[in-house]
């Protein structure tokens, strides 16, 4: 489990890869009775993805496929002559389409644009700047949302000076959480009724349950007798390619499990010199899946008021494990790579048997990584819930506009309100609910009702204003 403290926050360090969700994932629940649907559909978020899409520069292609949306995209970078190979054969053996990835490219900094486009420092907190009405408490650790008499409305954030150990308080109409799920619950946890006296309401009881991450596992491949690409290809979130989800999409299948899961792939991406590879005439590649975990109550994170950190602030404590779907996924994810490697006469290998590491080959035998067991929880960094979206305050922590139940001028937008993980990586999705959400929220307060509790999805208010 990481938490990133710095400025800038996940926005630096995420893979850029790009992915819509569809209303597969948003009504999963009313498909198969698990957990809670989402509030909210694909035409709610649409417009704020298409938005991110241009404002990041994503390639990809539009594949026209229902359970992955389509979106706007620069033109797709090729597939290196490996992954074509790939593409024909797992086509016509196993019906199972490969796409393009859809993502941005590796960034080359220069002066005029240091940060990439995919983070905040290289375009929203340079523009926030701009406009002379941002100030950034760099060395400042949120401890709780500070709520005014009355308990249904916050009135600022008590922060920490990292420095100097003193408290104050932010006074803010508007608090935003979007510090990245653990955070984001941990400040919660800490600004609850539970913890102190008139604190955050939740009316739910749900507050901090229903962890989830994306269970996920890794092989690596090597491919015979294909030529090399014509010049050297990126490996990134656009140079790459998937297998997306092709299963329970239209019900229970007799598979054993709940959900689905897509494969990322890549090959001919990241071969190193041919002195360095045990099978120098073959292409080397990889299959990463990640799968869809169920919100389970018992995966959870809470406070541990006994124990604190250099800033006096309690510890998070985290309780989480996969279950017997997640275990049934990973099988179905292995025998799937397994099928995909040998329709395209290639051979799956551990990585160390395939590239001569000796110094790090003892670190591979062990990484989570590199297993072809499911990784434990958390070491994807793709963790979700536990301050989940609702229509209704019973159900979930925020409601349709990511507002708490228990305040409305508090915004809970990153993967903390996700009520399913879906399998896609989670960015693009969080990033675009807190675009939706914070937009409406400025509506809310240029028309003076910020206290205003929005208990429908509906259509976005007029923000023409």
């Amino acid at each position: 489990w990481t938490r990133g403290r710095q400025l800038g926050g996940r926005s630096l360090t995420w893979g850029g890869i790009t992915l819509r969700l569809s209303d597969h994932e948003f009504q999963a629940a009313h498909r198969d009775g698990h957990g809670r649907a989402w509030p909210i559909r694909l035409a709610d978020l649409a417009p704020y993805y298409s938005r991110l899409e241009r404002l990041m520069g994503v390639h990809g292609q539009a594949d026209g496929l229902p359970q992955l949306p389509d979106g706007d995209y620069l033109p797709p970078l090729p597939f290196t002559p490996a992954e074509l190979h790939l593409k024909h054969r797992i086509g016509h053996q196993l019906g199972l389409p490969l796409i393009h990835s859809r993502g941005f490219r590796l960034h080359r900094s220069s002066a005029e644009q240091p940060w990439p486009r995919s983070s905040s420092p290289g375009v929203t907190l340079a523009r926030a700047q701009a406009s002379g009405r941002l100030t950034l408490c760099c060395g400042a650790v949120a401890s709780h949302v500070q709520m005014a008499p009355g308990g249904d409305r916050a009135e600022g954030v008590v922060v920490v000076d990292a420095e100097r150990s003193s408290r104050h308080l932010l006074r803010a109409d508007l608090v935003v959480l979007c510090a990245s799920t653990l955070e984001t619950l941990r400040i919660l946890l800490h600004s609850s009724e539970l913890v102190r006296s008139g604190g955050l309401v939740d009316p739910s009881d749900s507050l901090g349950s229903g962890l989830m991450d994306h269970v996920s596992c890794a092989r690596f491949f090597s491919l015979p007798g294909l030529p090399e690409p014509s010049e050297s290809q990126e490996l990134s979130g656009a140079g790459s390619c998937f297998i997306p989800n092709t299963v329970n999409l239209k019900g229970e299948e007799g598979l054993g499990f709940r959900r689905g899961y897509g494969l990322w792939a890549a090959a001919q991406r990241f071969d190193p010199p041919p002195w360095l590879k045990r099978r120098p005439r073959e292409a080397l590649g990889f299959l990463i899946g990640h799968g869809e975990v169920l919100a389970d109550a018992a995966n959870r994170i809470r406070l541990d008021l006994g124990r604190v950190d250099a800033h006096g602030l309690p510890v998070p404590h985290i309780a989480c494990r996969w279950g017997a779907n997640e275990l049934a996924m990973v099988g179905h994810m292995q025998q799937r790579m397994a099928a995909v490697v040998a329709a395209a006469d290639g051979v799956l290998l551990p990585l160390q048997e395939l590239v001569k590491l000796p110094l790090l080959e003892p670190w591979l035998r062990h990484s989570p990584a590199f297993a072809a067991a499911a990784a434990p929880p958390g070491y994807y960094v793709h963790e979700l819930g536990g301050a989940v979206m609702a229509d209704q305050p019973e159900g979930g922590v925020v409601n349709a506009w990511d507002q708490c139940w228990g305040a409305a001028n508090v915004l809970v937008s990153d993967g903390a309100c996700w009520p399913s993980a879906g399998w896609q990586s989670p960015t693009l999705t969080s990033m675009a609910l807190t675009w939706r959400a914070c937009e409406a929220a400025a509506a809310r307060l240029r028309g003076g009702g910020a206290a205003d509790i929005q208990t429908s999805a509906g259509a976005s208010p007029n923000l023409a204003a």
